[in-house]
């Protein structure tokens, strides 16, 4: 069994215990998906306390909406989808379409922090590239490579057809792999 799989295997049953009212099971369901679902609706507000809000949101809806997820799509895809929806309700109801991948500078004042300062480069190109992408494209790109969700998942997650979802990630990579060629940094977006 894949650790996909098995993680997949383990959010299910978590679920079924949360939809019978298992405090611990919701508590080891929410430490499982707390990071990535902060670091995804994150990525789309760059708003730690909205984004914090909305997480506790959507775990909240977890716990009510339990007894209702039906297994068509994965435990963590259906809590992904939920996250999305919450994030468009709040781009609507403040028509700001502001979205950046930048994450607040921190200072590292090691000495190996100069080691990092080509990566650092790298990752602001990469990041600058990332913004530049459409909406939709970033997210699919985010969805798969971040939080590896696969295209089924991601479809589920963005209600879209699977065939768009290929479609999204494909035209991604080629725009960021001609953007970060055009920083200065070759190779294959993977």
């Amino acid at each position: 069994m894949t650790g996909t799989t098995a993680t997949a295997d383990r959010h299910a049953v978590l679920i079924d215990r949360v939809a019978s009212g298992d405090k611990a099971a919701m508590a080891a369901l929410y430490h499982a998906l707390e990071r990535p679902l902060f670091a995804f609706v994150q990525s789309r507000l760059n708003d730690p306390f909205l984004s914090n809000d909305i997480l506790q949101d959507v775990f909240l809806d977890v716990w009510r909406g339990a007894d209702r997820f039906e297994a068509r799509s994965s435990v963590r895809s259906w809590i992904f989808g939920m996250a999305w929806r919450k994030v468009i309700d709040v781009h609507r109801a403040s028509k700001r379409l502001s979205f950046s991948d930048s994450l607040p500078d921190q200072e590292d004042e090691s000495p190996a922090a100069l080691s990092l300062i080509g990566q650092e480069q790298e990752s602001r190109r990469l990041r600058g590239c990332m913004a530049d992408l459409k909406d939709d494209h970033r997210t699919a790109i985010e969805l798969a490579f971040y939080h590896d969700l696969g295209y089924r998942e991601i479809s589920e997650v963005m209600g879209v057809p699977e065939g768009t979802v290929k479609t999204r990630v494909f035209h991604a990579k080629k725009l960021l792999q001609h953007c970060l060629e055009r920083s200065g940094i070759k190779g294959s977006v993977p």
